[in-house]
């Protein structure tokens, strides 16, 4: 996220599902809060969350910066980095690669959307750090501007994509590569391009954090194709991070909902999970889904501007079976 301006059915027996289906959930959301992370006050305003298969948890600031790891239910949230080392300023998404060891951090000069964030350095960066001893690999900053990196998705042979919320573009850091490249560009994408992943059809999807919107973007041989932009069962209030599950997506959403997103042709169906605090990012470990609670809106917002929330948390609650 970023802080710019700016088949169905019905009857009884269909309900009385839905009805059991949602009480079910919410109690097992309960159940789960027990598990919830409470940041420390150093790092507020959470902007991304990643996972490990163990569940152990990444977490980026948008305004103090740095990334805090968490071990797996109950631990303390401690510094994978501090704010401002390694050369990082405001971290916006963060992705976790096992494969290659390797976590992903977007770190940006954000002054521009009111945010200074703990350091000087000027740009947006893709970082790369060894996810066992935190060791800067790469460092990687966007060609041109203006430039914001926000999320990431990682493709079959290991390529990086970038969604570039400055500008309408996403870019791509190829597999042992030093550079950055423009992956695709197009006007279409300019609504403040966010949360980016991979579906099951091979194609890339992204939504738009201004604008509301969802696209697909063909891909071929690792070239991009068509764009299509998806129409969408409810309109989407600040679409944020998204991340992939069998047969769609977990989708958060800035006006404070955790989405579950199934795309059939050129509709792109939204169902509401949970209501959280203005969450900005989504990660999947096991069979728990985590939820971080940005709450952005206390810095964006007039009448909350000034006001910090009492406390930041990641939330947890199960995945959905179906």
């Amino acid at each position: 996220m970023t802080l710019c301006s700016g088949p169905f059915a019905s009857g009884r027996a269909t309900w009385r599902i839905v009805a059991s289906a949602a009480i079910a959930i919410g109690l097992a959301t309960a159940a789960a809060a027990d598990s919830d992370v409470t940041l420390p006050a150093g790092s507020p305003f959470p902007e991304s969350v990643a996972s490990l298969a163990d569940g152990t948890l990444f977490v980026s600031s948008i305004t103090d910066g740095g990334v805090l790891r968490v071990a797996p239910v109950g631990s303390t949230p401690v510094p994978f980095f501090k704010p401002g080392e390694h050369d990082t300023r405001s971290t916006f998404g963060v992705l976790a690669d096992e494969k290659t060891g390797t976590l992903w951090v977007a770190s940006n000069d954000a002054s521009a959307i009111g945010l200074k964030g703990p350091s000087a350095v000027e740009g947006a960066w893709v970082k790369g750090f060894d996810l066992k001893s935190g060791t800067p690999k790469v460092s990687a900053r966007l060609p041109g501007g203006p430039a914001i990196a926000n999320d990431f998705a990682l493709g079959e042979d290991g390529s990086l994509y970038v969604t570039n919320t400055a500008a309408p573009q996403i870019l791509r850091l190829k597999p042992d590569a030093k550079d950055l490249e423009v992956f695709v560009q197009d006007d279409a994408l300019k609504g403040g391009l966010d949360g980016i992943a991979f579906g099951d059809d091979g194609a890339l999807y992204v939504n738009t954090y201004q604008s509301g919107e969802m696209f697909r973007i063909d891909v071929k041989m690792g070239a991009p194709g068509k764009i299509t932009k998806l129409k969408t069962s409810r309109p989407l209030t600040h679409p944020d991070g998204l991340k992939p599950i069998p047969g769609g997506f977990l989708m958060v959403e800035g006006g404070g909902t955790l989405d579950r997103v199934t795309v059939a042709g050129d509709e792109a169906k939204v169902e509401t999970l949970q209501k959280f605090a203005g969450p900005t990012g989504v990660a999947v470990a096991g069979d728990t889904i985590w939820v971080a609670e940005g709450q952005l809106a206390s810095l964006s917002d007039p009448d909350k501007k000034g006001k910090t929330p009492d406390a930041f948390r990641l939330r947890s609650m199960p995945l959905p079976k179906n």
